[in-house]
């Protein structure tokens, strides 16, 4: 019999959703986009591998219930409480169900932790709605602990008013922060934080529309983070330009599961996400002119696998996945450069 996503979220099941001073956990992530790029059997080799690095599954010390969760919202060290609730909820109610109240209440907060905790929800829920299992069902509570519990505000002014741009057009509107008020060691959440000292950046949530068909926003939304990734991943902060990208597509994992109001605020905020990593680290909003090339998707996949990172082969998967849906050649263009660099090739 051939693995399944189960039998890596056994291995991982005593791990925990951080390491090594904030880093995230992406085995269970990775592990799921292994499975959608057809290389099934390399996913418990590479667990196996991953595994040493991680730490241990931290204790639910102090209940999350009731109102009290406002107040535990962005408490890292709760992490193992929240992770508790949501076991508790999705053992009492449809994980459907949960889940759209939740992201309601947590997408204020999408860019937790560079976005990884709306990359880990996406994931488990992809597993989840093709095999409801009791690890899956587990590995959401995960990823939606992960999120409440990293939840961070960006600056956001009130608006009585809705945007009427798309993202590929927004961009253009947002101005980066300068080189001297930049933070350049810590985590990615650190450096985002300094846009507390760049007024216009409040006004970007109010840019962009997301009120029409969902697919094609979201099309439109990777599409320019994938031409950001590339005009400035050479700027040394490849990782946060690759979240950019698969921050804003992990909606699209959730969006068939997700009512209309659910899925327009996530997208609000998905696009604020992919601003603030641009504005907060970028130079360039735009790559530029690419030219098609005959770029075979085999041979991205393999690339992205042989690398054996976790970065490149979750955004090798989303920027395919988004190809397939929009084939435009800065996904495979992006795809192929991240393979490149973190392959160390």
């Amino acid at each position: 019999m051939p693995p399944t996503i189960d039998e890596a979220l056994e291995i991982l099941n005593d791990t925990g959703p951080e390491f090594g001073g904030g880093l995230s956990n992406h085995g269970p992530m990775a592990a799921e986009a292994l499975f959608a790029l057809g290389h099934g059997d390399a996913v418990i080799p590479w667990v196996e591998r991953y595994k040493p690095r991680l730490q241990d599954h931290p204790e639910a010390r102090n209940p999350v219930s009731g109102e009290i969760w406002r107040e535990a919202l962005g408490d890292i060290s709760r992490v193992g409480d929240w992770i508790a609730l949501f076991d508790r909820e999705l053992a009492e109610a449809p994980w459907s169900a949960v889940l759209n109240e939740w992201v309601l209440r947590l997408a204020p907060g999408l860019v937790a932790a560079a976005t990884h905790g709306v990359i880990r929800t996406g994931h488990a829920v992809r597993s989840l709605a093709s095999a409801e299992t009791a690890k899956r069902r587990h590995e959401l509570a995960e990823g939606l602990g992960y999120w409440a519990a990293r939840y961070q505000l960006l600056p956001e002014a009130p608006s009585s008013t809705t945007g009427s741009l798309a993202p590929s057009q927004a961009i253009r509107r947002i101005e980066t922060l300068p080189p001297g008020q930049r933070e350049h060691f810590g985590l990615i959440s650190d450096t985002l934080r300094r846009l507390d000292e760049l007024p216009t950046f409040a006004g970007a949530i109010n840019l962009v529309d997301t009120s029409g068909d969902t697919s094609r926003i979201l099309s439109d939304l990777t599409e320019t983070f994938a031409a950001v990734y590339l005009a400035n991943a050479h700027t040394g902060n490849v990782i946060g330009f690759i979240h950019a990208v698969t921050g804003p597509s992990a909606i699209r994992l959730l969006a068939p599961h997700l009512t209309p109001e659910a899925t327009q605020t996530a997208l609000r905020y998905g696009w604020q996400a992919g601003a603030a990593l641009y504005a907060a680290m970028g130079e360039r909003s735009d790559a530029g002119p690419l030219e098609a090339r005959d770029e075979s998707t085999d041979d991205l996949i393999d690339r992205a696998v042989d690398t054996g990172d976790e970065h490149a082969i979750k955004f090798t998967e989303a920027c395919l996945r988004e190809h397939a849906l929009n084939p435009k050649p800065v996904y495979l263009a992006a795809a192929r450069h991240a393979s490149r660099v973190l392959g160390g090739s």
